[in-house]
């Protein structure tokens, strides 16, 4: 999954639950929900708040480090300039990968080797999309995001905002139909889970639930554990009923996201 600015990696009808089953997770969608009441800007308010309570203006001008499924990442922001690197070693040797405003190239052995289209594409879904993650609530406010608030709810007795985030075809990149929910804790700012429909391959949904919190360089860093449910298994499906589904045990654990060896330094500290 890409995203822009070259918007980085990954995201229901026949939700068919037996009658009882389905019965029971309306209700629970009923009472979860209160209808949206605020001003239009409200989503806005609530956006900016969380990327504040995340650590946003470090990472305005900042580099981030971690090591993810066996690679190193490196995000170096200085406002509306970014760089993403990858590297890792395989059998061509030690490799350099990087997505900036300029474009993506790839480095073998420190020597620049030439990328087909499909190459780019490939290597493109990576480098946005697992910075793009690491990353939020900070890329909320990129240009081609649209913010809707779908109301309050409660999720494991805590109340938060529902945010429905989609993308202009314009600057979208090329998954702008893709879909996402975030949920933002009414008192912390936090986002604590975050649900998205994906159209890339054959499609399909997941839900995202923070853990192992912690604060780096002045950053909020999240692990999440990583559900889906066969209540909502493609995209177009309603993902706001992620937190439903989770009360009523309707998820299942697909993967944990891990982000190991995190560390943050404001830019001048390179």
């Amino acid at each position: 999954m890409s995203f822009p600015p070259s918007r980085l990696l990954l995201f229901l009808v026949p939700f068919l639950l037996i009658a009882c089953a389905q019965g029971d997770v309306e209700e629970a969608i009923d009472a979860n929900v209160k209808p949206a009441s605020a001003p239009a800007d409200q989503a806005q308010v609530i956006v900016d708040q969380a990327i504040a309570a995340h650590g946003g203006d470090v990472l305005m001008h900042g580099v981030v480090e971690f090591d993810f499924r066996g690679k190193h990442f490196k995000i170096t922001r200085d406002g509306g300039l970014y760089t993403y690197e990858r590297t890792y070693t395989d059998t061509t040797g030690a490799v350099r990968e990087v997505l900036n405003n300029d474009g993506i190239y790839r480095e073998i052995n420190g020597e620049r080797v030439v990328l087909s289209e499909g190459d780019t594409n490939r290597l493109a879904t990576p480098l946005n999309s697992v910075p793009y993650f690491a990353l939020l609530p900070f890329n909320l406010n990129d240009a081609a995001v649209q913010k809707r608030y779908l109301g309050e709810a409660e999720v494991d007795g805590q109340p938060y905002h529902k945010i429905e985030v989609t993308f202009q075809q314009e600057g979208g990149g090329s998954d702008f139909e893709d879909r996402f929910i975030y949920w933002f804790h009414m008192d912390r700012h936090t986002m604590d889970y975050l649900a998205y429909d994906y159209h890339r391959d054959e499609g399909g949904t997941r839900f995202r639930k923070a853990f192992n919190t912690r604060t780096v360089g002045g950053v909020r860093i999240a692990d999440y554990h990583n559900f889906v449910s066969d209540s909502l298994p493609g995209p177009g499906t309603p993902i706001e009923r992620y937190d439903a589904f989770m009360a009523s045990g309707d998820i299942k654990l697909l993967s944990e996201i891990i982000l190991e060896n995190v560390t943050v330094q404001p830019l001048n500290a390179e």
